[in-house]
């Protein structure tokens, strides 16, 4: 409990965590992407 308090307090762990878990969503939303469109250029 101590952990999750202190990463709501501290600004620098909140932003790195966040800023981290953005660029994962990135990540995954482009590799989902780029193989959708990769398939589906198969199929024509």
């Amino acid at each position: 409990m101590q952990l999750l308090r202190e990463f709501f307090t501290d600004p620098v762990l909140f932003f790195s965590f966040t800023g981290l878990a953005v660029l994962l969503g990135i990540c995954i939303f482009y590799a989902v992407y780029f193989i959708s469109k990769a398939s589906h250029a198969e199929d024509n």
